[in-house]
This record gives C-alpha cells, sequence and structure tokens, in this order.
C-alpha cells in the first residue's frame, strides 16, 4: 500500500494567502469610494466666452482695495460692515448689479478672500478682478 502525501492543516494560519488578499482589495476598495471632506472654498461662475455680457454703467461698483488693506468705495475708505450695507443697499436698488474689484498685487491675500465674502454674503452674483497699481 503506497502510504498519501502529507496534507497540511486547512487550520494553518500560514496558509491565509488568499485571505490577505482579499482584506488587502477591501481597503483599497474602501480608500476609493470613500468621500473626502475638502474644502471648495468660493464657487464663482466663469462667464462663457461666446456670450459676452455687457454691465450698464449704473450697474457697476468699483470697489478698491490698497496695499495695507484699505477699502475704498466711490472714493471713500470705508470698513467691511460699512461694505456689506452698501452693497447691499446698492444691490437692493439694482438687481443685476456688478463688483469690480481693483486688487493691489501687495494687498494681503487674507483680505482679499475677507472682501470676497463680504461681497457674497450681501448677494452679488456678479463679481469681477482687475489688479491696479503696485510697484513697477
Amino acid at each position: 500500500m503506497r502510504p498519501l502525501p502529507h496534507r497540511r492543516d486547512p487550520g494553518d494560519p500560514g496558509e491565509s494567502g488568499t485571505l490577505n488578499d482579499l482584506s488587502f482589495l477591501l481597503i483599497v476598495f474602501f480608500i476609493v469610494i470613500a468621500g473626502f471632506n475638502v474644502n471648495k472654498g468660493f464657487l464663482i461662475n466663469l462667464p462663457d466666452a461666446s456670450r459676452p455680457r455687457l454691465v450698464q454703467n449704473q450697474d457697476l461698483v468699483r470697489l478698491g482695495l490698497s496695499a495695507t488693506g484699505e477699502l475704498t468705495l466711490a472714493g471713500n475708505r470705508i470698513t467691511a460692515v460699512e461694505l456689506r450695507e452698501s452693497i447691499a443697499a446698492k444691490k437692493a436698488e439694482y438687481p443685476n448689479m456688478t463688483v469690480l474689484l481693483l486688487v493691489n498685487p501687495d494687498s494681503p491675500w487674507q483680505t482679499v478672500v475677507d472682501v470676497i465674502h463680504e461681497i457674497r454674503r450681501a448677494g452679488v452674483e456678479n463679481f469681477s478682478f482687475r489688479m491696479e497699481g503696485g510697484e513697477p
């Protein structure tokens, strides 16, 4: 009689190679489908190049931001709270209002973000940037 070849015990932990592969695939699967919470910042709609938009002069509000972070509206220095009130009052009068922010290249970036936030809180949808002044 021929002896049977020695077989390993199926309960041997060293033989769990397929289980390791399966667990690795599951980990990769859950990492891929996991939703990561990412700060999206400001959602700004870009204009359509095929349809240029004309803005009436009375609908345009020019807002200046200096290198020191000072805001000017119609030549008068204002604060962020006054900005929100002025923009909200102008928005009630002109619903199609567009804000043109003239930014000095040396102005602090956080101030620019704060000004944009205040304008968005006032309900303004039409918004434009332009760099002004600065050191040559």
